[in-house]
C-alpha cells in the first residue's frame, strides 16, 4: 500500500534570519536573537546567518557562516536589510519563502570623507534595496519613515513593525564604577549612538559649549559609542573640542550593558543632534530610564518619539542650551516631559510586537 501524503509536507518548519553583521549591543543583532527566540517558542528551528568575518569572534557559536545554510523550499528566511554585502544578493535567489525587514541604509554621503569603505558598502546598500523589490513575499520596515523609502523604490504592502526590543535587560545593575565616577553633582547630558557623521557629534559639542558659557559650567557631554572604523571623525571631534575651548567631555566609546545602564542612570538629558534615524532605540532606552529627551526633528525620531520629549526644528544652540537648563531646573515641565514620555513608553510596550510580527508573516506560514 502506498504511504499517505504528509499533509504537513509544505508547511515551514524553519524561520532562520539573515543578518549584515553579529556583534554585541547591536540593535539588529540583539533584535534578531529575541526574535530567534520568538520563533523557537513557536516550534519552529530558528538560526541566525551572517558572513562570518562579520561576526564578533565570540560569537561564532551563537551566529552561523551562511555557506552552512542548506535551504528547504519551505523555509522562512528574513532578511534584516540595513547596508549592502553580499547576504543581500544571496538572500535575492534564495529558493524559499521570504520576508525582509528594513532598518534603512544610511545615506553614504555621511561616511565618503571618514570611511570610504564603508561609503561603498552603503551605496551598494542603497542599490541593493531597489534591486531587491518584489523578491520577497512579505515587506516590513521599523518606522513608516523606513517603509515610506520601499514604497517609492516599488515595494508593495510594506508592514510597519517596530524594533522588537528586550526592554527588561535595562533593568539589570548599573556599572559600579561608572555610576562612582559620573554621579557626582554636575549635570551630564548624554547621547548614545555609533561615533559617525550622520549622528552629529560636532553639533552636541557647540550645544555643550554654549551651555557651559551662558548656563553653569557644572556640565559634562558623556557620548557612548564605538568609533571603529570612524577615526578620522573621532579626531575632527578631538580637535572640535580644542576649538570651542571645551574639556567637559567624555567620549566613553563601546560599553557592556552594565555601564550603558550606568551611564543612563547618571544623565540629567538625552540630547540627541543626529540628522538620519531609521528608528533610534536610545530614544525609547531614555525614556525606560526615566531621562528626558531633546532631539532634533529628523528622519524617524519624530515617530520614534510619538509626541513625546521636546523636538527642536533648528539647530539654534543658544535654544537648546535655554531649553536644557529649563529641563535641569524647573521640576513642572521636567515632570510634564517625563510623564509624555512614560505615556509614549507604556503605548510602546503595550503591543504586542512578536503577535504583529506573525500577523506579517501568516502568509507564509498558512501554504
Amino acid at each position: 500500500m502506498p504511504n499517505e501524503p504528509d499533509p504537513t509536507a509544505s508547511q515551514p518548519r524553519a524561520i532562520h534570519q539573515f543578518v549584515a553583521g553579529f556583534s554585541n549591543g547591536d540593535a539588529i543583532s540583539n533584535e534578531a536573537r529575541v526574535l530567534r527566540q520568538a520563533f523557537r517558542d513557536w516550534g519552529f528551528r530558528s538560526e541566525i546567518y551572517c558572513e562570518t568575518k562579520h561576526i564578533l569572534p565570540e560569537l561564532r557559536k551563537d551566529a552561523f557562516d551562511i555557506s552552512c545554510y542548506a535551504p528547504d523550499p519551505t523555509d522562512i528566511v528574513l532578511l534584516h536589510l540595513s547596508i549592502g554585502c553580499a547576504l543581500n544578493e544571496h538572500f535575492k535567489h534564495l529558493d524559499c519563502r521570504k520576508a525582509l525587514l528594513y532598518h534603512n541604509v544610511t545615506p553614504p554621503e555621511y561616511f565618503r570623507v571618514i570611511n570610504p569603505q564603508i561609503a561603498a558598502q552603503l551605496a551598494e546598500g542603497r542599490e541593493q534595496v531597489a534591486a531587491l523589490a518584489g523578491s520577497a513575499a512579505v515587506n516590513m520596515a521599523d518606522s513608516g519613515y523606513n517603509a515610506a523609502e520601499l514604497e517609492a523604490l516599488g515595494y508593495r504592502d510594506v508592514h510597519v513593525l517596530p524594533l522588537v526590543l528586550d526592554l527588561d535587560k535595562l533593568a539589570s545593575p548599573p556599572d559600579r564604577r561608572v555610576t562612582r565616577q559620573f554621579k557626582d553633582g554636575t549635570t551630564n547630558i548624554l547621547f548614545v549612538g555609533r561615533c559617525v557623521a550622520n549622528k552629529c557629534i560636532e553639533d552636541l559639542l557647540s550645544a555643550l559649549a554654549v551651555y557651559t558659557r551662558t548656563v553653569d559650567h557644572r556640565v559634562r557631554l558623556i557620548h557612548v559609542g564605538s568609533h571603529a572604523g570612524s577615526e578620522p571623525y573621532y579626531a575632527f571631534l578631538l580637535a572640535r573640542c580644542r576649538e570651542l575651548g571645551i574639556d567637559n567631555v567624555h567620549l566613553a566609546g563601546s560599553a557592556n550593558q552594565a555601564q550603558l545602564n550606568a551611564y543612563y542612570g547618571c544623565a540629567d538629558i538625552f540630547l540627541s543632534m543626529s540628522e538620519h534615524e531609521g528608528f533610534c532605540i536610545p530614544l525609547i532606552e531614555a525614556m525606560v530610564h526615566n531621562l528626558p529627551v531633546v532631539a532634533y526633528a529628523a528622519a524617524a525620531i519624530p515617530e520614534t518619539l510619538d509626541g513625546a520629549g521636546i523636538l527642536v526644528y533648528e539647530k539654534d544652540f543658544g535654544l537648546i542650551a535655554e531649553t536644557m537648563s529649563r529641563l535641569v531646573h524647573d521640576d513642572a515641565l521636567r515632570a510634564a516631559v517625563l510623564e509624555g514620555q512614560q505615556a509614549r513608553l507604556n503605548r510602546f510596550r503595550s503591543r504586542d510586537l512578536v503577535g504583529e510580527l506573525r500577523h506579517c508573516l501568516e502568509p507564509l506560514l498558512s501554504t
